[in-house]
């Protein structure tokens, strides 16, 4: 064999001018490699990064990008339709400032309101109310997630929703193929089915159809769930077993919101287009609410934003960035994965150095070792400036959440990096509300008593097999 492939090997360079032929190959490859990539316009350190890493891979770095590479999806969104009629209380909208604003225009959802909001803390209470909801459903479920396991949670879950199609209730199931696909065992929705549910995949994982649709690296990271257009679920919290506590002591600590009132159509909207795009409808939107009263306008101002590389604006990160630079007393952010672009880097450095109560809380070990190296890359440029950093343990902190002075939160599906800004489906609620933002601070204080505080001095006297993986893992930062 090994005889073989050496003749073969010698019989190609036996080739007349075959040097020259492969040169010339090897320069048109870089060539077209490098026009592709730069005319997408990306971050100049990403599309540096995707440049170099690509060119040591010859020719099959050309298969990576279009598979793995941060490409933009055109899909027909049924955005602008939408109005504020019986949505927002006057002289109380979320959009009255500037951030509300830039809210509405890059996210394409008006500001809206809840009669009833709720913050479920860890994955248990969020499945009881779930489950709740479920069971009193008489039209409709709809629910979207990241993972949905085949495990006690997931399955609690499923019997719920089976339930509810087997006394006529429309559910409608759409679940991520990545996050769910490759964990989910063969025929663990079939009841599901038989009843009248409908399952269904966001970018399925069809090898044969790589070559028209390369979308293996965007994914649908969003979790929503409304209940009769009347009851909306959404936040961090996926369905598994690694996120419920009553079965599970090291369960992630995470966050979730019940709402209910005018902004679960916000919620509804944002499925509806999903759901529509993976059938491969895009002209046929349902309208599974058509009918149903318009709920009245709530106490609680309430913004949906959703992002994903169907849309330019990076609406969740232009949010976050701009609700730190608004921050006069404090601002603090729960986040597992943090790998922030210059953008945001800078604007949480910039909040601490004119005085802002500035407090970062990150797992003390992630679910990757890669990310958790790259956080802690970024420490060094954090601390100098005033920023108090948390390494919370001995759970892994899930949460998503943002809380910025007195009155503004932020909680959703999104990561503070530049998978969730960039190339993730993601959606974020954005309160304006002081009840609920002192709710708020009290869980991620109880988070900040379980956490430890990075010391500045310790930091500094890393051992260099300790600073060495951090460095890597900070080169690698842009494509994460």
């Amino acid at each position: 064999m090994l005889k073989s492939v050496a003749a073969a090997w010698d019989a190609v360079w036996a080739i007349p001018h075959i040097g020259t032929y492969l040169s010339i190959a090897w320069v048109a490859y870089l060539v077209g490699l490098a026009l592709w990539i730069v005319l997408q316009k990306r971050d100049p350190a990403a599309t540096l990064s995707w440049l170099l890493g690509l060119a040591l891979l010859p020719y099959v770095g050309l298969v990576v990008y279009y598979l793995f590479g941060p490409h933009r999806i055109h899909r027909q969104r049924r955005r602008r339709r939408r109005t504020r009629t019986g949505h927002t209380l006057a002289g109380e909208s979320s959009a009255a400032d500037g951030l509300g604003r830039m809210l509405e225009r890059t996210g394409g959802l008006s500001p809206s309101s809840a009669t009833d909001l709720r913050l479920l803390v860890d994955g248990a209470a969020t499945y009881d109310a779930l489950l709740e909801a479920i069971n009193s459903a008489r039209d409709h479920v709809h629910a979207e997630y990241y993972i949905f396991a085949a495990d006690e949670s997931g399955r609690a879950i499923r019997d719920a929703l089976t339930a509810a199609a087997r006394r006529g209730v429309k559910v409608r199931l759409l679940l991520d193929a990545l996050g769910s696909g490759l964990d989910m065992r063969f025929g663990f929705f079939r009841e599901l089915a038989a009843a009248g549910g409908e399952v269904e995949w966001f970018h399925r994982l069809r090898l044969w159809r790589f070559w028209r649709k390369p979308w293996l690296n965007l994914r649908s990271h969003r979790k929503i769930v409304v209940v009769d257009g009347r009851i909306g679920f959404t936040g961090g919290i996926n369905v598994t077993d690694t996120e419920n506590e009553r079965g599970n002591p090291v369960a992630y600590r995470d966050l979730h919101l019940r709402l209910e009132g005018p902004v679960v159509r916000s919620l509804q909207q944002v499925f509806v287009e999903d759901w529509a795009y993976s059938r491969g409808q895009p002209g046929t939107l349902v309208e599974p609410d058509a009918g149903l009263a318009a709920p009245d306008a709530g106490a609680v101002p309430v913004q949906v934003i959703a992002s994903g590389p169907d849309d330019g604006w990076e609406a969740i990160h232009r949010g976050w960035v701009s609700a730190i630079h608004s921050a006069k007393q404090r601002l603090w952010l729960s986040t597992p994965y943090f790998v922030p672009g210059e953008a945001a880097l800078m604007a949480l450095t910039s909040a601490a150095l004119r005085g802002v109560d500035v407090r970062l809380i990150v797992p003390r070990r992630s679910d990757s070792l890669l990310v958790t190296w790259a956080a802690r890359s970024y420490f060094d440029a954090l601390l100098p400036a005033g920023v108090r950093v948390f390494e919370y343990g001995p759970r892994m902190l899930h949460s998503k959440a943002m809380l910025v002075d007195d009155e503004t939160l932020v909680i959703g599906s999104a990561n503070f990096d530049n998978r969730s800004f960039r190339l993730n489906f993601e959606v974020a609620c954005c309160i304006t509300d002081r009840e609920r933002n002192a709710e708020l601070a009290e869980v991620m204080s109880e988070d900040i008593a379980s956490s430890r505080e990075v010391d500045q001095r310790e930091l500094r006297d890393r051992s260099l097999l300790q600073r060495l993986p951090e460095a890597f893992a900070r080169l690698m930062s842009p494509l994460l």
